[in-house]
């Protein structure tokens, strides 16, 4: 039975390198998502993007968890429900030891790999669940936290964000304060990757003047292919491989496609009672989307998502102007109502090394892309 499953599994040759490769994921929102919520995802289910089951069936063998909260939560209550996803993610593994285990380093996570369980790690997106207190840094520190997303869409005290650069006219000042800058300098000191997707572009460029160590950029793609504030221009791409840090595409739709969100608008557009009903709900135009992707027909979803090729462009780009070292994959699942055609959830990953393969990536250049770029960071990183 055992050897019928395997040779179904390495039946083509892009699952043969796929699942013998170190497929590791920089950004899943899974616990804000799904466990947060009260859903148990040490099971298979049929909710969101990712459970353990799902994650062994897509070949992931590392994931960093996000630990997450919007700009909802203030100050008193960011950093207490930050705390709270990180013992929920430890009782996951607790409960699951033969599953899944908490790495504490690169060599831990090689370890754990080995035995055939998932590593985990954990990072937080937004430096809001600081709440500006550097105690409570210090105690991310020693739970382990691998990065810190300086911001999310919103600005904090001391670090403005790509949205509020963008959007916000009324900003006192852009980047980092000199609060921020010791902040950087207290990450590179404890081994926490500064990460800065979502962060504005004087934030970006004010974290390269000091840091000391290769950065991430969780989940973020390419500005020139899809012009969204929360993607990378051309010389932000290649300030990073000048760097030494990495890159993770992201899987959403919004990220890949520049015509997604009139797409969106299009298909909104044709249910405005049913939409009028769930702005009741919902604040936000993703979640209003979400939410009526729930209720229409899949055809109707599947039409506006961007084929995996599309992602697979922006690859390319990095690859063109950065090299090969400083790419990995962000995926971004359980944070988005829409991913890449083909990509539904974590068990789809193969298609990624398969599509790498069709461009011609060679074999050690996909491992790069599907993991070791990663740990080559985090590595970088380690105290």
């Amino acid at each position: 039975m055992l050897s019928s499953v395997l040779n179904n599994l390495y039946a083509q040759p892009y699952k043969k390198l796929h699942y013998k490769s170190i497929v590791a994921d920089a950004h899943n929102d899974v616990i804000w998502a799904q466990t947060m919520k009260g859903f148990d995802i040490s099971e298979k289910t049929n909710r969101g993007n990712t459970d353990l089951v799902r994650l062994k069936e897509g070949g992931v063998n590392l994931q960093i968890f996000s630990i997450f909260c919007n700009e909802t939560y203030g100050k008193g209550k960011a950093y207490p429900f930050a705390i709270a996803m990180m013992d929920s993610l430890k009782h996951i593994a607790d409960r699951n030891a033969d599953k899944i285990a908490l790495a504490t380093n690169v060599t831990h996570i090689r370890k754990i790999i080995n035995s055939g369980k998932i590593a985990a790690l954990m990072g937080v997106e937004g430096g809001h669940m600081i709440e500006n207190n550097l105690d409570y840094l210090d105690e991310f520190a020693k739970r382990g936290i691998k990065y810190l997303t300086l911001t999310w869409n919103n600005s904090t005290e001391w670090a403005t964000s790509a949205a509020d650069e963008t959007n916000n006219p009324n900003l006192i000042q852009k980047g980092l304060t000199n609060r921020g800058k010791e902040i950087v300098k207290r990450l590179n000191n404890y081994g926490i990757i500064p990460d800065l997707s979502h962060v504005g572009e004087q934030t970006f460029y004010d974290v390269l003047a000091i840091t000391k160590k290769p950065v991430i950029v969780s989940h973020s793609n390419c500005h020139e292919i899809a012009p969204h504030p929360r993607n990378l221009k051309d010389e932000q791409i290649k300030a990073i491989a000048k760097n030494g840090g990495v890159i993770g595409i992201n899987f959403y739709s919004g990220f890949i496609d520049s015509a997604y969100h009139k797409k969106i608008d299009g298909l909104m557009a044709k249910y405005p009672e049913m939409v009028a009903e769930l702005a009741k709900q919902y604040s936000s135009k993703g979640y209003i989307a979400r939410a009526l992707f729930q209720k229409i027909s899949q055809t109707e979803v599947n039409s506006i998502r961007p084929p995996i090729a599309m992602m697979i462009d922006h690859v390319d780009r990095m690859v063109r102007l950065a090299g090969i070292d400083h790419i990995c994959i962000g995926g971004d699942f359980d944070g988005a109502e829409s991913f890449a055609l083909g990509l539904d959830d974590v068990r789809d990953y193969p298609l990624i090394t398969e599509e790498l393969m069709k461009r011609g990536y060679t074999k050690k250049d996909i491992k790069k892309i599907l993991g070791e770029n990663l740990l080559r960071v985090l590595k970088a990183n380690e105290i």
